[in-house]
């Protein structure tokens, strides 16, 4: 049978994941892992967008500290100076942009044309000019210097133009800091990649007022765009396609790994099952080729399972067979007994002497007796098959139980008398009276009883005086139905009964070679 088993749901049944579709679901988890992090770049972007705020805050409040100087020490101050503002907190300022809730502003509105600039503003821009080209190039921020009317002194190609109209300047132009986002327009179309971000679109500009004195000398107005953690993969693409190629090949070791050790032995597995359910035979020795360790023993134990459910099925098959031939002699007795007394009916004319209907009679009688006893062995047989492995009893109990249960007899017992037995005193006293029974009905006058401990496990040997059993005979006292004292009622069940409920507790017995008498020894699995 192929290992391709297609297993089909029943109708109503609950419907459950195969093992390769939670495999394959697991490993494209782990696949899309890079994507699913592209993905919380936008928690990142807010964050970014902050550092660039407070990279233009500090820039700007050093360059308005200079240019505030600047215009204390000119000598024509007066007219650089505009009205008096109101002084701003002199608490810090912290950047407070969110790309979540704050709107993001159109494209910055273009200069406005002014009127020429005075002698004393056009003297200021000369000194502040050169200070703007080695910031720039260091911080990759755009910087203009406004005067008090808003009009460009230096910075760009806007130079003598007023930028007064543009709303963070206005408000910088009364004394108070302002910071806003604008749409980013770049003179190149973004990489496609950049589709995933949001912050790839905007451009930060603050505006800082330059104060002397209370009165409004300028602004220090600049922007740039924040850092972009797109941009930086997307250039390092190259590094990104390698990482992606060395994830789908993890991925597909792992799906190589997890078929080969797991998918493909548990489909082995379910096939070999459906085999010997249809009747295929069962190896002792399973397939090796099962995967891992836990696959490896439960395809064991699936095989040791099957073999014992085989050999059972083969012993009670040869079981029935010796029961029905058991049976069919008593029962042929009886109903022959019962033809003849049927035909010969008692009276006148009777043909058969009240001898002969008494003999018929008795051995009607001794074939319902054997029956019966049949029937009990059975019993006793089927309640060792399920003995109860819970309860448990000492020799010491088992002894004195045999001592008053066969007092034709001398029962001896020594050793370790009190160490438990997996033996209900109920079970107990069947295996134990059946052993000295047979003792006593052979002509046996004293059975002992000895207790050991071999390597924690308890040895119970029990040993009889009586005739021992003949060479012949000793390969077949486990038989079922195997008896030499079938004419005085023997079953031939004893020994099978003990047998059985040992084996059912994890016990063994065996028949010891021995000179005289009958020696039996019985061994325990070591406590776990």
């Amino acid at each position: 049978m192929s290992a391709e088993t297609i297993v089909t749901r029943a109708p109503g049944e609950k419907w459950r994941p195969t093992l390769g579709l939670v495999v394959l679901a697991m490993l494209l988890t782990v696949a899309a892992l890079p994507l699913i992090g592209l993905s919380f770049v936008r928690l990142y972007e807010n964050q970014l967008v902050r550092q660039a705020e407070g990279d233009l805050i500090g820039q700007t409040t050093v360059l308005a500290s200079v240019i505030a100087r600047e215009i204390a020490e000119d000598p024509a101050r007066d007219a650089l100076l505009g009205p008096a503002v109101p002084m701003p907190d002199p608490a810090a300022i912290e950047p407070a942009l969110d790309l979540t809730t704050d709107p993001i502003l159109g494209r910055r509105p273009g200069a406005a044309d002014a009127l020429s600039l005075s002698s004393a503003a056009s003297a200021l821009a000369a000194r502040l000019a050169p200070l703007l080209p080695p910031i720039r190039t260091v911080t990759l921020a755009g910087f203009r210097i406004l005067d008090r009317d808003g009009i460009v002194l230096a910075g760009g190609d806007e130079v003598g133009r007023s930028l007064a109209d543009v709303a963070e300047v206005a408000t910088a132009l009364q004394g108070r800091f302002r910071a806003v986002m604008r749409v980013r327009i770049s003179k190149h179309p973004p990489p496609p990649l950049y589709a995933l971000s949001r912050g790839t679109g905007v451009r930060v500009f603050v505006a800082m007022p330059v104060l002397v004195d209370g009165r409004i000398g300028g602004v220090v107005y600049a922007s740039r765009t924040p850092d972009n953690v797109v941009r930086l993969l997307y250039a390092e693409r190259g590094k990104v396609g390698l990482a992606l190629l060395l994830v789908l090949a993890v991925t597909g070791a792992v799906a190589f790994v997890f078929t080969r050790a797991i998918g493909r032995p548990i489909a082995a597995l379910m096939a070999r099952a459906a085999a010997i359910g249809q009747g295929a035979p069962v190896a002792a020795n399973p397939d090796s080729r099962f995967g891992t360790r836990e696959i490896a023993a439960l395809a064991h134990s699936f095989e040791v399972m099957a073999l014992r459910l085989r050999e059972r099925s083969d012993y009670v098959a040869t079981f029935a067979n010796h029961v029905s031939h058991e049976l069919k002699t008593p029962l042929t007795a009886i109903q022959g007994a019962a033809e003849l007394l049927q035909d010969d009916e008692a009276g006148p004319g009777s043909t058969m002497s009240t001898a002969e209907r008494q003999r018929f009679l008795a051995n009607i009688v001794t074939d319902t007796v054997r029956l019966n006893a049949l029937l009990q062995r059975l019993r006793e047989l089927a309640r060792a098959e399920i003995a109860s492995t819970t309860a448990c009893t000492t020799l010491r109990e088992v002894a004195a139980d045999l001592i008053a249960r066969f007092t034709e007899v001398e029962i001896r017992a020594e050793g370790a008398l009190d160490r438990p037995l997996p033996l209900s005193p109920e079970d107990a006293g069947i295996v134990f009276g059946n052993l000295a029974d047979n003792a006593a009905r052979h002509g046996a006058s004293t059975v002992r009883l000895e207790a050991t401990i071999v390597q924690e496990a308890l040895h119970v040997r029990i040993a009889d005086d009586g005739p021992g059993i003949s060479t012949s005979d000793r390969d077949r006292v486990f038989e079922p139905f195997y008896t030499t004292r079938r004419e005085e009622g023997g079953t031939g069940m004893g020994l099978s009964i003990v047998r059985a409920l040992l084996q059912a507790c994890g016990g063994s017995i065996q028949l010891d070679a021995v000179e005289r008498g009958t020696a039996f020894e019985i061994r325990f699995a070591p406590k776990r």
